[in-house]
This record gives structure tokens, sequence and C-alpha cells, in this order.
């Protein structure tokens, strides 16, 4: 991955970043297909643009080499 800043999104902007709802991210994570969050304090996470980023990729790696089958 290229030299990227990180910074963390709360999960509005993962939200609008994946076109996921909130309940999908959670089932995703809950299942192992998405990245886990990290706890920005008691009551607040947040997720690195880095693994969202990473995640994005690896989908569209995935919806490609479905379609060449």
């Amino acid at each position: 991955m290229s030299n990227q800043l990180q910074s963390i999104l709360r999960l509005p902007a993962v939200k609008q970043r994946v076109g996921l709802s909130r309940s999908n991210i959670y089932l995703k994570i809950s299942q192992g297909s998405f990245p886990h969050p990290i706890s920005l304090g008691s009551r607040a996470v947040g997720w690195l643009n880095t693994d969202i980023e990473a995640w994005i990729q690896i989908q569209i790696k995935e919806s490609k080499s479905q379609y060449k089958k």
C-alpha cells in the first residue's frame, strides 16, 4: 500500500465510504469479513482509513475475479 497518512473514520464516514448500513457493517465484523474498529474512548470507536481502503480494494479484486470465471 502507498505511504498514505492514517486517519480515523467514524461510523457515518465508514457507512458513506463503503455503502453499507450500520447493521451490515457490524454483521460483517462478527463474520470476520470487515475490519474491526479501534476504541477511541469508553463509548466511541473508529476505523483506520487505511483498513477501510484495503477492505475496499479486496472487494474490488474479488468482484473482478468472479466475472473472469
